[in-house]
């Protein structure tokens, strides 16, 4: 296999994966003699070289598309799908060819055999040129719309044929079954009603069947992209699961229609769904989005993973040859094709140019290596950095707080804090009975899912979710990675100031939970110095840190949490309902917390509503 890539292929091309490979397409200048070049469709197929850690030509090939100088001719697409004719999944590829008046547009679909040969497969013209979404499905099927229509084509179809329902809106997806994989779900205004209802239409035998069977009605029209993970008939009853990416920056699970489960996208506009099989590790749902962001969620627990920026392209397969997938992930800005590329299934597994491979990387020399060449994978610390110690005394107790940040993909539990005394009288420290609180903070730089508003909200630390993971080539602007949290612990007063003067140290503890890469069981508590804070009768004064007083009023209330859930998926606007019918007013210092109008000091009360999924929540209350 060749290492040397025609220049040819490094300008805009389009890719996909198939077999463990990845294929890339592109469009130029045949040659010929006078002015009588055309144009031409050429490929390549890369294949991974491990050892080497770099991807290798395994074949290429070119198709003559047009013999007129005159004719443009571009890629629309391409991806790898089911050919119903071999039953077996084959690289297709579609090319318009415009005229020199551009008053017609000749589409071709070619497919790329086992013999790397590119074959025709479909070829049909329009009097418009297909703009917005174009799909290559199952068949081959190539399916778009126009002027409100819905219009595909398939050797099968033997030409363009139109969907017989008008829909307002619509979606387009794809059934694992041998027999009505296509499908378009949309919805249909009744005649001389003002509702609609939820059809679906297979485009293999045109059977309309009742689309809330895959989607509720109420998504239809934000739904983006979505991906059937599994499907059956039931005694000619579709039951099938489905995550769909809505407008609204969700991932939604749905079971035969009903919403299951729900994850909060860090971006907008997603493209795609893509599910990453990694063996005992379980599944992720990989979602593209617009300007180049990617995210994985796994299937388990429904939360996100990892994060990436600048991403020119993703594909799924098995490019390491080892029975599961992998995530090849390109990036934007390279002028050599795969430059720069990141391959990995979370779980152990990572390539990246000019990287070892992350596994089974246990010696000196290697470890050396990866300290010098990785340089897309941000460390992991070993411990959470302390970035603020401060202590406060109110209504008779003294509170004292750590502000730490912690990685997301190295997550601590069992968090709390101790208080040692040393008043100079004795060697021995005495240890002062505490009760520890943690609060989340808000990222030193926010994502993109974070609330503007919010600041930090109240919680015992929460477990981990079972799937944790590194997080490559994240995006180091927003520091995703980061978490802050801010731990306090109370204890009465007047004990500490019988010696006028007490030296305290301060100690957190903690449990480090394994990642991705780990495979430890046994989870050992750690405790860590934070360092010494004075108190002395003279320093009982009002302080003028405000984010610290409320830190500490929050500690010495009484806390209550309801949890609040609806079963039938249509929870409100809580916060705002709790503004408008009870009339609180929102904390200056944190807008997460609303303040309840009291008459007096004996009756205040402070609520704080958090969201946990769009139909699930809970509402701390913070009283005397």
């Amino acid at each position: 296999m060749e290492s040397v890539l025609s220049e040819d292929l490094y300008r805009n091309p389009h890719r996909l994966s198939h077999c463990g490979k990845t294929i890339s397409f592109n469009c130029k200048r045949a040659p010929g003699t006078n002015d009588n070049e055309g144009s031409e469709l050429i490929f390549c197929s890369l294949s991974f070289e491990r050892q080497g850690n770099t991807f290798l030509k395994a074949a290429d090939g070119a198709a003559v598309i047009s013999r007129k100088r005159l004719a443009h001719v571009d890629i629309v697409k391409c991806k790898s799908v089911t050919d119903a004719q071999k039953r077996a999944t084959a690289p297709c590829v579609l090319v318009i060819k415009k005229s020199e008046k551009r008053s017609s547009f000749q589409y071709s679909l070619l497919t790329l055999s086992s013999s790397n040969r590119l074959e025709p497969c479909v070829e049909f013209k329009l009097p418009y040129q297909m703009k917005g979404a174009v799909y290559i499905l199952q068949g081959p099927t190539v399916l778009w719309r126009h002027e409100g229509g819905v219009l595909y084509t398939s050797p099968q179809a033997e030409g363009v044929r139109q969907v017989p329902i008008h829909f307002s809106h619509c979606v387009v997806g794809e059934l694992p079954l041998h027999k009505g994989q296509v499908f378009v779900l949309g919805l249909q205004k009744l005649p001389e009603e003002s509702t609609s209802q939820t059809l679906g239409y297979f485009v293999e035998d045109g059977q309309v069947f009742d689309g809330s069977v895959i989607l509720p009605h109420l998504y239809i029209s934000i739904t983006q992209c979505i991906l059937v993970v599994a499907a059956d008939r039931v005694d000619g009853v579709l039951k099938c699961d489905v995550v769909a990416a809505t407008s609204n920056r969700q991932l939604v699970y749905f079971e035969n229609g009903v919403v299951k489960d729900v994850c909060q996208l860090p971006f907008e506009q997603p493209e795609n769904i893509q599910v990453v099989n990694t063996g005992r590790y379980g599944s992720l749902f990989a979602v593209s989005f617009c300007e180049g962001h990617v995210c994985t969620i796994w299937k388990e627990t429904f939360q996100v993973a990892a994060l990436w920026s600048s991403v020119t392209s993703i594909h799924v397969d098995d490019f390491l040859g080892c029975g599961t997938d992998q995530m090849l992930l390109v990036f934007k800005d390279r002028v050599i094709a795969l430059e720069e590329f990141l391959i990995t299934d979370l779980c152990g597994v990572s390539f990246s140019e000019g990287l070892i491979a992350l596994w089974d990387s246990d010696d000196e020399s290697k470890n050396e290596a990866l300290d010098d060449k990785i340089h897309d994978i941000p460390a992991v610390s070993s411990k959470p950095r302390i970035d603020k110690l401060w202590h406060r005394t109110t209504e008779g107790r003294m509170v004292v707080g750590v502000i730490l940040t912690t990685d997301r993909s190295a997550p601590v539990t069992n968090v709390s804090l101790s208080i040692l005394t040393d008043t100079g009288q004795c060697s021995r420290p005495a240890v002062i009975q505490t009760q520890s609180q943690v609060f989340w903070l808000p990222a030193a730089c926010s994502s993109p899912s974070s609330s503007s508003s919010s600041s930090f909200s109240a919680s015992t630390f929460p477990e981990p979710p079972a799937k944790k993971s590194k997080q490559h080539n994240a995006i180091s602007t927003n520091d995703l990675n980061a978490c802050r949290v801010a731990v306090t612990a109370v204890t009465k007063l007047t004990p500490l100031l019988n010696s006028g003067r007490v030296k305290c140290h301060v100690m957190l503890h903690y449990i480090q939970t394994p990642d991705a890469f780990s495979f430890m069981s046994n989870q050992r508590p750690v405790v860590l110095h934070c360092g010494q804070v004075m108190l002395t009768i003279v320093l009982l004064f009002s302080p003028d840190e405000v984010r610290e007083d409320f830190l500490s009023l929050l500690t010495v209330l009484d806390h209550w949490v309801f949890h609040i859930d609806s079963p039938e998926y249509s929870l409100g606007d809580i916060n705002g309902w709790i503004q408008k019918r009870v009339g609180c007013k929102k904390i200056e210092v944190s807008p997460q917390y609303l303040l309840l109008n009291s008459s007096g000091p004996s009756a205040l009360m402070l609520l704080n509503w958090h969201q946990i999924t769009p139909f699930q929540g809970e509402l701390h209350v913070h009283s005397r």
